[in-house]
């Protein structure tokens, strides 16, 4: 409570900062970053009950639900990235929890699919408000030799959530009905607001105001959009093929315009001069397939377990759980071993884990059910390679960039893993968003569930995160 005590003056320069333990502030800024990222996965086991909720609205419909927050998050932690830099950290995560929770409990009240979609797009920019902030504030609070331990642990936490989600998001929604996936939030996001308030410094002096790049904004939200709108309706009959290919170039143009702009504009969303770390860039590449395949597989889950084994939705969760149980703590060991060896090893040995745990889906499950037999392991085996690759993706990225960058490096790194769910989300809907599954309709997905964590292992050969020799 009292920062300056009289006897300081007798201490060595180093003693303030090692007297205050960084782990309150880490635990206050992760409690938010749970909750978006809980959030963000407690909906694919919400998802046919707010199909049911909303009879009206088709399963492409309801997969706006989800893709509509994704792509606006996305686009939106760039920005906020730079806002939280320049802004202040304390006070672009207080806004974001704020906003966060306002619309959490719209989300909740929503009396129709167009009110739920438009709370989602509220809740994305809380969400995309606090997570770059939170990262920052955990970043600014801990000395250099304990930051890899503490962005691997933040990075667990933000993956644990991600993880449990869903099995939580299924005994909830079972008990007490689809709104209260949202009406969670609340208690959570109000401690955290309560001790940010009192505990959290601003860690940075707000100095040079940055534009908001709101042409680079828009280009990419659209770009995104189009594209995920382009697979979810693939099958629709309310869409013709010209239409629907015409919604893919006008994605794929805004894209690609997105570039351009980035590199003529003298304030971009994204700074293009990022990507000349040549980390970053393979880091990036790796986080946006990994992301494809993260979200493929946990929306495939509940598909599997509902549609083909016929599990009642609380059962579905309980039955996804152990996997996400081994997230935290291989993360907590990746962090440690990651400080000393660089995550390249964990990167890689995590993706080619979670190949074998797709190819594990793609050949032993059948149509009758035996969990312990053809489905735990395979599910082990997903938990440790999310566990090795998710946190040290979010460590690798921001590893070798300079202090100044961390909070918009850190962004576009998130941002790419939640353009890789948008895409991951479109793809289950399109392959299994129907009726009634059978056991060959997931055979698609789990191909490219392995090809894509193939892809990512062999994009992480190019990361190098080693220590580099002490200097003065």
């Amino acid at each position: 409570m009292h920062s300056h005590v009289p006897s300081a003056a007798a201490q060595p320069a180093a003693a303030p900062p090692a007297a205050a333990s960084p782990w309150p502030i880490f635990w206050i800024a992760s409690v938010a970053v749970f909750l978006v990222s809980l959030d963000a996965t407690m909906l694919y086991a919400a998802f046919s009950a707010m199909r049911a909720g909303f009879p009206e609205a088709s399963a492409a419909d309801m997969s706006w639900v989800l893709n509509a927050y994704t792509v606006v998050y996305a686009a939106m932690l760039i920005p906020s990235g730079g806002l939280a830099d320049t802004h202040g950290r304390k006070r672009m995560f207080m806004i974001g929890v704020l906003v966060f929770l306002a619309a959490s409990a719209a989300c909740g009240l929503a009396g129709n699919v167009g009110w739920l979609i438009a709370a989602r797009v509220a809740q994305a920019v809380g969400a995309a408000l606090l997570t770059p902030a939170s990262l920052s504030i955990v970043l600014a609070a801990f000395p250099a030799s304990q930051r890899s331990v503490a962005v691997s642990l933040w990075g667990a936490v933000a993956g644990l959530a991600a993880a449990v989600g869903p099995s939580l998001g299924a005994f909830v929604v079972d008990a007490a009905g689809w709104p209260w996936a949202f009406y969670i939030n609340l208690p959570l996001g109000a401690l955290s607001l309560w001790f940010g308030a009192s505990r959290l410094k601003e860690s940075v002096r707000p100095e040079a105001r940055r534009r908001v790049d709101g042409v680079g904004m828009a280009l990419l939200m659209v770009g995104v959009g189009a594209v995920a709108l382009s697979i979810v309706q693939s099958e629709s009959p309310s869409w013709t093929r010209g239409e629907l290919w015409m919604v893919a170039a006008v994605g794929l143009v805004s894209l690609a315009a997105f570039v351009g702009w980035a590199r003529t504009t003298p304030h971009p969303l994204v700074d293009l001069a990022l990507f000349k770390h040549r980390t970053y860039r393979y880091v990036n590449l790796a986080t946006l397939s990994f992301g494809i395949a993260f979200a493929m597989m946990f929306f495939a889950f509940f598909f599997y377990m509902t549609g083909v084994w016929h599990y009642s939705l609380p059962r579905a969760g309980l039955a996804v759980t152990p996997g996400p149980l081994l997230v935290m703590p291989t993360a907590i060991i990746t962090g440690k071993l990651a400080a000393r060896m660089g995550h390249r090893p964990f990167l890689v040995g995590g993706a080619l884990v979670y190949a074998a745990s797709g190819l594990w889906f793609l050949l032993v499950p059948g149509a009758e059910p035996a969990y312990l037999a053809h489905w735990l392991p395979g599910l082990i085996l997903s938990g440790l390679g999310v566990g090795m690759v998710l946190p040290s993706l979010a460590g690798a990225a921001v590893n070798r960039l300079p202090s100044q960058h961390y909070a918009v490096g850190s962004a576009v790194n998130q941002a790419t893993r939640q353009i890789g769910a948008v895409l991951g989300v479109a793809l289950t809907v399109l392959l299994l968003g129907k009726g009634s599954l059978s056991h060959a309709d997931f055979d698609p997905l789990y191909i490219a569930h392995v090809g894509l964590a193939l892809l990512t292992a062999l994009l992480c050969l190019a990361v190098d995160t080693r220590p580099r020799p002490a200097h003065a």
